[in-house]
């Protein structure tokens, strides 16, 4: 298996199987909120970035559509940072944060996450979900996605996965609002008749929480007052990276160091095909698929100026501590990034998440009603 592993996965051009993807450097490396020695664990760090759920384009799917699309090379690369997005948060909620994947890995719970991200139309989180799901965004099947949109049908597409077991919050304007994530994370559970607990008492539970903030930082490039707000929101241990790229090319970026941003890629088209239970050779290749040994690195002024930030919060203690980060390190900058209030505006009107967490359960596609709008500028990816 490690061989199969060697040969699927080479460097970002083909050739050089140890690519430059970490620096030897005295700065610290941070990768999905963790901090690395550049020198001294640099196996770790690969070991940690190969064990992240790699979607890439692929091909030979059964065709999306009205066009009968069999691949999304071409037009699928911000829908595949936002599967990747959404793959570290299943895996820390389901497994843990310092869970690690090897060509060998059968754990079923990781095969069941793996599963839901597979090219098949039941699949809750496939190309085909995102993709037209997108039509409640306004972008049709093909079409390019904007970081606001693939969180936008994220949002939506959980709903319907009772499994998942997670509630997406998407931040407008630049602001998180305490009170609408409380509402919509905190979920109180009538246990009075538990032997544990006294009769008639309501238990409040917590509902891991990924909070994906969109933002403009910049109007062709990123803006330098930015950086360091950037930094800080990668180092927070809350950090599940960064839905962004360079201009015209989405990618999944995961972290930091120095003055560069480290990314996985999804612009590399694979094969179609299922993992199942992992026991056959082919089911093997299909899993070594979704995992890339090595990182790649850009400046960060060299991002594109739209992104959207992505925290996970498992528990009512994560999203306590990343209110303060917020409050007493990123509103402290300069300029920052964005902001955060403890009451919804007036202006705003009613929080629709709370009726949208109401759905129900995941039904096939055809069977949810889609309101259109448009949410996002387009971002042109090649």
């Amino acid at each position: 298996m490690d061989a199969m592993f060697d040969i699927c996965y080479l460097s970002a051009d083909g050739n050089n199987p140890e690519p430059d993807d970490i620096p030897k450097t005295k700065d610290y490396v941070w990768v999905l909120g963790k901090k690395y020695s550049a020198i001294q664990d640099l196996d770790r760090i690969r070991r940690d970035i190969t064990s992240i759920l790699w979607c890439t384009y692929r091909k030979g799917f059964v065709s999306i559509g009205d066009e009968g699309l069999t691949s999304d090379k071409g037009w699928g690369c911000m829908l595949r940072c936002g599967q990747m997005v959404l793959g570290v948060a299943l895996i820390r909620v389901h497994l843990s944060s310092d869970w690690v994947w090897t060509p060998e890995t059968r754990d079923p719970t990781y095969l069941k996450i793996v599963q839901r991200f597979e090219e098949r139309k039941q699949a809750p989180y496939s190309i085909h979900q995102v993709a037209l799901m997108g039509a409640s965004e306004g972008k049709e099947v093909g079409q390019w996605f904007g970081p606001n949109t693939v969180a936008q049908v994220l949002k939506k597409l959980v709903v319907y996965d009772k499994w998942s077991s997670l509630a997406i919050h998407v931040a407008l304007d630049n602001t998180v609002v305490m009170e609408d994530i409380l509402q919509q994370c905190i979920v109180k559970n009538d246990r009075g008749d538990s032997s544990s607990t006294p009769d008639n008492v309501v238990v409040t539970d917590w509902m891991p929480l990924l909070l994906i903030v969109p933002l403009r930082l910049g109007l062709s490039e990123i803006n330098p007052v930015y950086i360091d707000g950037l930094k800080i929101c990668f180092q927070s241990p809350q950090s599940i990276g960064v839905i962004g790229g360079k201009p015209n090319q989405a990618l999944y970026l995961i972290g930091c160091v120095g003055d560069e941003v480290i990314y996985l890629d999804p612009h590399t088209t694979q094969r179609s095909g299922f993992v199942e239970n992992k026991m056959t050779d082919d089911q093997k290749e299909i899993d070594c698929s979704y995992h890339c040994k090595y990182a790649s690195r850009i400046p960060i002024l060299a991002m594109d100026p739209s992104v959207a930030v992505c925290f996970l919060c498992r528990t009512r203690s994560d999203f306590d501590d990343l209110c303060k980060t917020i409050q007493q390190q990123l509103m402290k900058e300069a300029q920052a990034l964005f902001e955060i209030c403890e009451k919804r505006p007036a202006h705003w009107g009613p929080n629709a998440d709370i009726d949208l967490q109401n759905t129900g359960l995941f039904t096939e596609f055809e069977d949810i009603d889609r309101q259109f709008d448009d949410s996002d500028e387009e971002f042109e990816i090649l």
